[in-house]
């Protein structure tokens, strides 16, 4: 059981990806988070206000079950699966974040700085909350798919539109990190 307390070595957590990117493929599916709460929207009516979530959800059932595993498994891994160690952050980061107004980073997985219901329910907060969600809906839709389904199934398929998104996604990852994060809590 100490095993599953700690995260995951590459040389199993690989392999598993590796047999469920396989199990996909070889049933005619792909992966990618945007696809399974497209067919989330469209059970819940979103359909009723924008063509994108016009289509037959029933057909893509297996959608909706794999978002319940993503909920399931994150709240067995939170609940039973953890022994709440400290993120393993360099120390670099450590200084970096301290510097940003972060109150010991790393102690959990959602800092009370950004996720705090009190920063949350900030305007500071809901401003956050509404521009991201925008650009990340915005950018699964232009981009074809979210980060999960271009760099686990795009990727696993040798797709290039794959690749040139995930360096997209790499590369707003680091500008949001070096430039608007400062920006935001500096």
């Amino acid at each position: 059981m100490d095993f599953l307390l700690r995260p995951w070595p590459w040389y199993v957590s690989g392999p598993l990806i590796a047999i469920v990117m396989f199990a996909l493929i070889y049933f005619g599916k792909t992966f990618g988070m945007s696809s399974n709460l497209r067919t989330l929207c469209t059970v819940g009516g979103a359909g009723k206000y924008s063509d994108f979530f016009r289509f037959d959800w029933k057909a893509q059932r297996w959608n909706l079950i794999v978002v319940l595993g993503a909920v399931l498994g994150g709240y067995i891994a939170v609940t039973f699966l953890s022994d709440g160690t400290p993120i393993a952050l360099s120390p670099a980061a450590i200084h970096d974040l301290e510097t940003l107004g972060f109150v010991d980073p790393g102690s959990t997985l959602l800092p009370a700085e950004i996720y705090g219901w009190e920063n949350i329910f900030s305007l500071k907060g809901m401003g956050i909350l509404m521009i991201g969600g925008f650009l990340v809906g915005f950018g699964t839709r232009y981009a074809g798919g979210c980060t999960s389904g271009h760099a686990i199934t795009g990727l696993s398929n040798l797709q290039l539109p794959s690749l040139i998104a995930v360096i997209g996604f790499f590369i707003g990852g680091l500008f949001m990190t070096h430039f608007l994060l400062p920006l935001i809590f500096g």
